[in-house]
């Protein structure tokens, strides 16, 4: 079996390389390159069809040649009657121009070995459609295998050999003698044309209205090549000799029989016995049946049997064939129309275009490609007709594949796309540019067809500009990112501003809106939201057209502004905006609400920024404090009364100085140790004693109901606030010399209350008072130092130490010894302090007194010395500050304070009078 296709391969490849030597030696080839073999034709298939084109300008052309081997067999008479029949027929063909007629290119050419001739492009002969495929090369072309005849080029096919015949018939006084579907040639586009010329016969009085042809007599004798095709001859041919232009109409009967029937003829002939077959066959068209023509179509079945019939007078002529009814069809008709466009001028063309595209659905894509793209194509080169053509091709374009598309439209269109003459041309290819967009190749797309769109963006013509602003939305999916970015966007962006024109002014900006989500969003914070600001008019359509891309960029989930932005750039453009006076109540509406959204999303994402911060510090708080305790777990038995020494030990040093002022005061501390006095040491030695008995005592425990305010008897509080007063002023003037009794503690950081350093008196009498008026000073910021200690329970779980200095009702006489009196024992850890002293205060003999009735009093001038100033630094940290809390009860600020709420105290029975002591003694500590 291999060794069958290897002998096959062998002969065809010989044959061919026989065929192209052949050809080679043909004068033909000075002027024409030959191509592939395509497709065979003529009287018996005999010439082969290759597709060629010519060299001085590569017009393609389709190349006949007959091959002299083929009558090798033949003696030379019979070859020289073979040879001089087929020059007849095609020096025949050359003399002859119709549409309906092959067109010679270039004339016969005789060699050695072959005859050639060249003619218009060719895809094949009918026979070779039907299914005769002598003389065509091996393997089949696919082409030709799969070619299928549509309805539609049947018809106007037909239709074309009829006017063929008629022109022949009645212009040439002609009869062809011999038409056959080996002698039809379906050309490029696929329009029938006739050839064959080998037997045709001319009449013998041209001149005279009734033509006379003179016929020879059949000769069995002649090689075949020298005699026409019997099976589609008319009978009396061979039965009466004679022959008219009614023979030619049997034989396009024949033809149109075989058509419909695959190929077949209607009738078979015996060559041998040719009189015989030919008497058989004229009694068999004398009773027609009608099952032998049931695959004709049935409005044309009985004209086909007029054109069989044995009188020749009854024939239809071939002018009455063209204008049957089988031949109205839509799609001949438009076939038929393309084929005279070239007789039509510009006003029956552009109606005949404009009605085109409700034509083309109706025609198979095979017939559109061949027949009408090849004809609008070519109209391109008269200006005027491209608006008219252009629609119908990009209509044929959608119907292509892109490989179709860029191979046999995409040529014709690249002249197109550089026309701005007439201004139409722009906006068809616009409406279309999605198309173009997604079937051009991009290096054609940048060179021919954003340059174009550029173009029209940069137009004179407002309805250009207004239109392309209009369509560039529903293909900017398609443009590459770079265009986009380096091309489009800045052409925009210049219509918008240097237009005059309100309206392309708004669609630039409606525009922008729509591809912005195709836009990176950095580059639309960066490049386009800034251009907005440049706008000049205020025209409310503008105005809104601003607001839409700024809430466009705000909502999308890709984009979004920043809040940056917002509250530097977007928000300071828009509110002025939104109080310009044109615009109405609703686009005012629209404003606000866009302006309300972007201030709630700024606040909750600063807020939530801020928060965030927040708890990231707190807990890094709580981790340096961990560290810290952890650190200092070691040695908390000793640490213990090692702070209450440093406490006790330092001299006058303030408890708000910086840890470099702490060494300092660490080093004059051991100093004066050294160098202390007798009387010194005697009164370190009280203090320590004093200690000792501090923390031998009970803890004092807080009262677990709350405290109301008294109901009968008021008692005046100032009293005893002067009393105390009185008593404190003797005691501190004694005390001044001595050293403080609380000493600097750098590693704690305690914040007391005032934001600069007093003197140690200054602060007794502070603490002093608040001891007589019963404030629990809970606010003392301790810091975040290597440890943290409450002065009442111990190390602070929570990393913050408050100190609470609550004296007892058996404590009139506060002095600064008093002060450090009043620390619990540190042995004692997480035990609340005892609040029952405060009882004595507010009890039902002590009644309550607003600070607002005690303010009333001139004599209370001295209480405003120890406020701080609204707004000083010493505010937050004094001793009335917002973090002071009354009663134990936390989170009482100045607001909450029982101070400075009157409601809470019952009004005083008597007020107070003026004491001049008490200034004296105050003026005397502090000038």
């Amino acid at each position: 079996m291999e060794s069958m296709l290897n002998k096959l391969k062998s002969t065809v490849t010989k044959v061919t390389a026989d065929v192209t030597s052949a050809v080679m030696g043909n004068p033909v080839t000075r002027e024409f390159d030959v191509g592939r073999h395509i497709a065979s034709g003529g009287n018996g298939l005999t010439w082969k069809i290759f597709n060629g084109t010519k060299k001085s300008t590569k017009q393609e052309v389709a190349v006949f040649v007959f091959d002299k081997k083929l009558i090798d067999k033949y003696q030379k008479f019979e070859k020289d009657q073979i040879i001089d029949s087929l020059k007849r027929g095609v020096q025949q063909l050359t003399r002859l121009r119709h549409p309906r007629l092959l067109t010679v290119q270039h004339p016969l050419e005789e060699s050695r070995d072959c005859l050639a001739f060249c003619t218009e492009p060719v895809c094949a002969s009918l026979a070779n459609v039907l299914g005769s495929w002598d003389n065509l090369p091996s393997p089949l072309p696919s082409d030709i295998k799969e070619y299928k005849l549509y309805d539609v080029e049947t018809k106007y096919g037909l239709l074309q050999v009829s006017e063929g015949l008629s022109f022949l018939h009645s212009s040439v006084k002609m009869v062809h003698g011999n038409i056959t579907p080996e002698n039809i040639i379906l050309n490029k586009s696929g329009a029938w044309k006739i050839m064959g010329f080998d037997f045709y016969i001319q009449s013998t009085n041209p001149s005279e209205q009734e033509p006379k042809f003179l016929c020879k007599e059949w000769d069995p004798n002649l090689p075949s090549l020298c005699l026409p095709n019997p099976e589609y001859l008319a009978p009396e041919y061979i039965l009466s000799v004679s022959c008219e232009t009614a023979s030619d109409m049997y034989s396009l009967g024949a033809v149109m029989y075989a058509v419909f029937n695959k190929g077949k003829p209607i009738f078979e002939v015996n060559k041998q016995d040719i009189y015989k077959s030919f008497s058989r066959q004229l009694d068999q068209l004398s009773r027609l049946s009608s099952s032998t023509l049931q695959n004709i179509p049935e409005e044309v079945r009985e004209h086909v049997k007029l054109l069989l019939n044995v009188a020749p007078a009854v024939r239809p002529d071939a002018d009455q064939m063209t204008k049957i009814p089988f031949f109205d069809d839509v799609g001949a008709m438009t076939l038929q129309y393309f084929d005279s466009l070239f007789q039509r001028d510009n006003l029956q063309k552009s109606q005949f275009f404009k009605g085109l595209p409700k034509v083309l659905p109706k025609l198979p894509k095979r017939v559109i490609i061949q027949r009408i793209l090849p004809c609008l194509t070519s109209e391109f080169v008269n200006p005027d007709m491209v608006p008219f053509v252009l629609p119908n091709v990009l209509l044929i374009a959608e119907e292509c594949t892109k490989e179709e598309y860029i191979r046999l439209i995409l040529p014709d269109l690249g002249p197109v796309f550089k026309q701005q003459e007439p201004i139409q041309i722009l906006l068809i290819f616009l409406q279309k540019m999605d198309l173009l967009l997604t079937k051009t190749p991009p290096d054609e797309i940048k060179n021919s067809v954003l340059p174009m769109v550029y173009r029209a963006l940069e137009a004179p013509s407002i309805q250009i500009q207004e239109l392309c602003l209009n369509i560039i939305p529903t293909f900017a999916n398609l443009i590459d990112y770079p265009s986009m970015k380096n091309s489009l966007i800045p052409r925009i962006k210049n219509a918008c501003l240097q237009t005059s024109s309100l309206a392309v002014r708004v669609n630039s900006l409606v525009c922008l809106g729509k591809i912005l989500e195709y836009l990176d969003k950095w580059f639309v914070l960066d490049d386009i939201l800034p251009f907005l600001q440049q706008i000049p008019s205020k025209e409310p359509a503008v105005l809104m057209g601003i607001l839409g891309i700024y809430k466009c960029t705000f909502t999308h989930k890709k984009l979004g502004i920043t809040k940056e932005q917002l509250a530097g750039k977007v928000l300071p453009h828009l509110i002025p905006l939104s109080i310009e006076n044109n615009l109405n109540l609703n686009q005012f509406n629209s404003f606000i609400c866009v302006i309300k959204d972007m201030l709630n999303r700024l606040e909750a994402e600063h807020k939530t920024k801020l928060e965030q911060l927040h708890v990231m510090q707190e807990q890094q708080k709580s981790l340096d404090i961990a560290n810290q305790m952890s650190v200092s777990e070691e040695g908390r038995s000793a640490g213990t009364n090692n702070q209450i020494d440093k406490v006790f030990n330092s001299t006058g040093t303030d408890l708000l100085t910086s840890g470099s002022d702490s060494k300092e005061n660490e080093l004059s501390s051991k100093q004066k140790k050294a160098s202390l006095t007798l009387e010194e040491k005697q009164k370190l030695a009280k203090e320590q004693e004093q200690a000792q008995k501090l923390k031998s005592q009970q803890p004092l425990k807080p009262q677990a109901t709350a405290i109301t305010p008294p109901l009968k008897q008021t008692k005046d509080l100032t009293d005893t606030l002067i009393d105390n007063m009185s008593s404190l002023t003797s005691i501190n003037k004694t005390k001044v010399a001595s050293s403080n009794s609380f000493s600097s503690v750098p590693s704690m950081g305690i914040g007391m209350g005032f934001s600069s350093p007093v003197d140690s008196t200054k602060r007794n009498i502070t603490n002093g008072l608040n001891t007589s008026m019963g404030f629990q000073t809970a606010g003392f910021g301790m810091g975040t130092g290597p440890t943290t200690q409450n002065f009442f329970g111990g190390p602070s779980a929570t990393g913050t130490t408050k100190m609470n200095i609550v004296p007892t009702a058996s404590m009139p006489n506060y002095s600064s010894m008093s002060a450090t009196s009043a620390v619990a024992p540190l042995t004692q850890q997480n035990r609340p302090p005892d609040m029952s002293a405060l009882d004595n205060l507010f009890g039902p003999q002590k009644p309550k007194v607003s600070m607002k009735q005690l303010a009333q009093q001139k004599s209370n001038q001295w209480v405003n010395q120890f406020i701080p100033p609204q707004g000083s630094p010493s505010a937050s940290g004094s001793v009335l500050g917002p973090q002071m809390n009354m009663i134990g009860q936390p989170g009482f600020g100045i607001q909450g304070n029982p101070f400075f709420a009157p409601q809470n105290f019952a009004q005083p029975a008597n007020t107070m009078t003026n004491s001049s002591s008490a200034s004296n003694d105050l003026k005397d500590l502090f000038g």
